[in-house]
């Protein structure tokens, strides 16, 4: 008797993917996100513009600019995620902008110590700026060695919609210790694993001898300014000014 081979049924099984949940909680993110990206970006354009003009001012007045340059970044999603889960806050947009003060964030990097404290004063002084943080890092140095003046204020962001106040990280520091910074950060980006102790110390001696170096610069420039305000003060001067 002739044996017939049992057919065999294909069935299609479909499986729901296990991170289906996770890809739309992220594409809520980014959509959420890029709602509030252009406010942030209007934020640090408004500071910017304050700074421009308060370094173009003490120019003409001073024949001095206290600003070298000044950078600006808004905090990509990534970070804003890294840096909610290293808190141990809910992921969410709504979060973000109730506990993090950098989401908005901008590096004044001045040419000497007095211009920091100038500038940050300058700005505040504005009567719709108003200071929520201050972190002063020149005074109090990290640990390792880290100088900065950190301060964090609302500023006035004019939409549609009507007038918002817009947290912005403001970090000031001078050129020595934007140098120190940068290439600190380099080191511990770099590094594979946890610097050593050693390393650690030498870095910290750097930035010591950095910021000495700061303040003797700081001194040449105000004694060059002494005697730049005496040649313009002499007879001499006077009379070549009247045109005599």
């Amino acid at each position: 008797m002739e044996q017939k081979t049992p057919e065999i049924k294909q069935v299609k099984i479909q499986i729901q993917p296990l991170n289906v949940g996770i890809n739309y909680a992220m594409e809520e993110l980014r959509r959420e996100y890029a709602q509030i990206q252009g406010v942030y970006e209007a934020a640090i354009r408004e500071i910017n513009a304050r700074l421009q003009t308060l370094d173009s001012e003490f120019s003409f007045k001073h024949m001095h600019n206290p600003i070298h340059h000044i950078e600006s970044r808004v905090k990509s999603l990534p970070s804003i995620v890294k840096k909610l889960h290293s808190l141990g806050y809910p992921i969410s947009i709504s979060c973000a902008k109730k506990t993090l003060h950098d989401i908005a964030g901008v590096r004044v990097v001045c040419r000497y110590v007095d211009d920091i404290y100038r500038i940050a004063d300058l700005l505040l002084s504005q009567d719709d700026i108003s200071l929520i943080l201050e972190k002063n890092y020149i005074k109090n140095p990290k640990a390792n060695g880290y100088r900065s003046l950190h301060i964090v204020v609302d500023v006035p962001v004019y939409m549609s919609r009507g007038k918002l106040y817009i947290p912005v990280e403001i970090q000031i520091r001078t050129v020595a210790m934007d140098f120190w910074a940068t290439l600190e950060h380099g080191i511990r980006y770099k590094a594979s694993d946890e610097v050593p102790q050693s390393i650690v110390e030498e870095l910290r001696d750097c930035a010591n001898v950095i910021t000495e170096t700061d303040y003797k610069m700081q001194e040449i420039f105000k004694a060059l300014q002494k005697v730049e305000d005496k040649v313009d003060e002499s007879p001499e001067s006077i009379v070549k000014d009247d045109g005599v």
